[in-house]
């Protein structure tokens, strides 16, 4: 952009002349500095060329021939003024002079070093000593063109800091790099005047910048949302104003959430059921030394906070549940009904599958990110599945739809011998049934007919309402059971840390009462002290159970879950979140053969999913 005089030209003379035009001509007498009022005058905030010679003087007082974007920058003008707003004037051959640590700020950055110090922490550490400053006048900011730290082409880093900054000096490759930085500086504060004051600031530049941002928003509903991120950016830091709240929809579905704000849409009321969940759900999910509120929606009015606080009350009471209008809102509602119930893999292929059919609120709207804050839809929405989203073309935008990425929940049973330490289910207890759906698994667990299934919840809250209302003794184990689907003609009960531990003297398999007229297999996985406890898993039908070769220290080859011998008894209904389980290491699969449970459990068609798992209904 400025390796020639022409380049450099160029952009100092549109520079001078927005900057004059964004200038308030009315100002009072005296109320600028003199420079200002000259800068006006010629509107050039450079200064006349400087010839080869003083050029050459310069170098020479130096000792070192300058790098080559500041010495063209010095031919086409010697000196600056206001690059950016903090650095008022910049040295030309007569003021540039050597740092020296004058300072004492290598003391500070980057530190002591070590032998854990990087190569940059070297470099930065040796900057001050040798750099070149033509900082002048400034707002407490140093420029330093560093000749240690250069590029193929001779260029020098230039490197800025400011006591206000709170963090390491800024790097830019070279002084070119630096004034085009500071060029769109410049635009992104006045931007910012212009939003807060009510005054216009329009020119060449601005509407071009506003040109990619509209380019970009239909780039992105394309599914070309790489394409459209690096334009928004650049948007940005020019200050345009749609840009920030169009990149942050695509940065969330990233899995981004650091400084995202979804400017410009949140105290939006069009926004206030799609975009104000994901901002208050993040608070509550990180801000737990703060409560979030209205409060964190500046300029937002009356209507829009009271709408956000009680977006906020769902959200903490668990209640929040997205929706959306047409076939993609129908798609919603399907998919969080599977998703319910386990099968998150299903849950994800009907959302994607009507991706096409998804329209937006706004014109700003780019893709359905309230999904994030739906807290059943929410965790299928991965960083992968992100992406896979974002390229698929929506609100009827023409496009080459993505392949499939690989489903989540791992194949087959093999998981359930995972023995790592590490796995936080390494004690649970499991039930698959065939040819029952999950709601008529309470009744064959002995539940009576008054206990109904509650909405999800996560196993601690399950836990906590299960010891609120608890009546029995403390030593009497009873169950949280998360049930679901497990795949076609399939659903399961699950139990995750149980409280008591396995003697076959005591227990009675739940699979023995619900085999009626249909399989059941029932597994029991205990750690005792950290280490492998027991392994146990068995077959019942209606007419007989099989128990395969249980891996105990001690052996024992007993059926697991009741220590009563009735029926298993059920309370009022609870709700869980079993954790999502991890695939085994691959030689865990021998953990299944000649074990008699159906054929499928050891196949890719397994009826039992880890990650399935993820939010369930449950009844204890």
């Amino acid at each position: 952009m400025t390796d020639t005089s022409e380049d450099w030209r160029a952009l100092l003379t549109r520079w001078s002349q927005e900057w004059a035009d964004a200038q308030d001509a009315v100002a009072p007498q005296g109320a600028r500095p003199a420079r200002d009022e000259e800068a006006l005058r010629t509107r050039w905030l450079g200064f006349p060329p400087a010839a080869e010679e003083r050029i050459r003087v310069l170098e020479e007082r130096l000792g070192r021939r300058l790098p080559p974007s500041y010495r063209t920058f010095l031919a086409v003008s010697d000196g600056w003024r206001y690059a950016g707003d903090f650095v008022w004037l910049l040295a030309g051959t007569d003021q540039a002079r050597w740092h020296e640590d004058s300072s004492g700020l290598s003391e500070f950055f980057p530190g002591e070093l070590d032998a854990d110090s990087t190569p940059e922490d070297v470099l930065l550490a040796g900057m001050w000593g040798r750099a070149l400053q033509v900082d002048v006048e400034s707002d407490a900011t140093y420029v330093l063109l560093d000749p240690g730290d250069t590029d193929a082409s001779g260029e020098w880093a230039v490197y800025t800091w400011a006591p206000w900054y709170g963090d390491q000096p800024t790097r830019y490759g070279s002084f070119g790099a630096f004034m085009a930085a500071m060029y769109r500086q410049f635009h992104s504060l006045a931007a910012g005047r212009s939003e807060r004051t009510g005054t216009e600031f329009v020119n060449a530049t601005t509407r071009a910048q506003d040109a990619a941002v509209e380019a970009a928003r239909l780039d992105a509903l394309g599914g070309r949302y790489e394409q459209a991120e690096t334009a928004l950016a650049e948007a940005l830091s020019y200050g345009r104003p749609r840009a920030a709240g169009l990149r942050d929809q695509i940065r969330r579905l990233l899995g981004r959430t650091y400084m995202v704000y979804f400017h410009g849409l949140a105290d939006d009321p069009v926004y206030t059921r799609e975009i104000v969940p994901v901002l208050l759900g993040e608070h509550v999910r990180t801000r737990r030394d703060r409560a979030p509120g209205a409060h964190d929606l500046p300029g937002a009015s009356d209507a829009v906070r009271e709408a956000a606080n009680d977006v906020l009350r769902q959200i903490r009471e668990g209640t929040f549940r997205y929706t959306a209008e047409g076939p993609f809102g129908r798609a919603v509602e399907e998919a969080r009904e599977q998703a319910r119930w386990g099968d998150t893999d299903a849950a994800w292929h009907t959302l994607r599958a009507a991706l096409p059919e998804w329209r937006p609120l706004s014109t700003d709207h780019l893709a359905p990110v309230g999904l994030c804050a739906d807290p059943l839809l929410g965790p299928l929405i991965t960083p992968e599945r992100g992406r896979e989203l974002l390229a698929t073309p929506r609100a009827g935008r023409p496009g080459g739809t993505p392949p499939p990425g690989a489903d989540l929940d791992p194949p087959g049973l093999a998981w359930l011998a995972d023995g790592d330490q590490q796995n936080v289910l390494t004690s649970y207890r499991f039930l698959l049934v065939e040819g029952v759906a999950p709601a008529g698994l309470p009744a064959l667990l002995g539940a009576d007919e008054a206990t109904v299934l509650n909405a999800p919840s996560t196993p601690r809250e399950a836990r906590r309402h299960l010891e609120r209302g608890a009546d029995d003794h403390p030593w009497v184990d009873r169950a949280v059971m998360s049930v679901g689907r497990a795949g076609p003609g399939w659903s399961f009960a699950f139990a995750p840390s149980p409280v008591g531990r396995f003697d076959e003297r005591r227990f009675v398999s739940p699979g023995l009462a619900a085999s009626a007229g249909t399989r059941v297999v029932t597994v029991w996985s205990e750690s005792r002290n950290g280490r492998p406890g027991v392994f146990h898993l068995s077959r019942s039908t209606a007419r007989n159970a099989t128990a395969a070769p249980s891996a105990t220290p001690p052996p024992t080859s007993g059926v697991p879950y009741r220590r009563r011998s009735s029926p298993p008894r059920t309370r009022r209904p609870r709700t869980a979140r079993a954790v999502p389980l991890r695939p085994s290491r691959p030689n865990s699969a021998s953990a299944c053969r000649g074990w008699p449970s159906p054929r499928a459990a050891c196949t890719p068609s397994a009826p039992a999913r880890g990650t399935a798992l993820r939010r369930r209904a449950s009844v204890t």
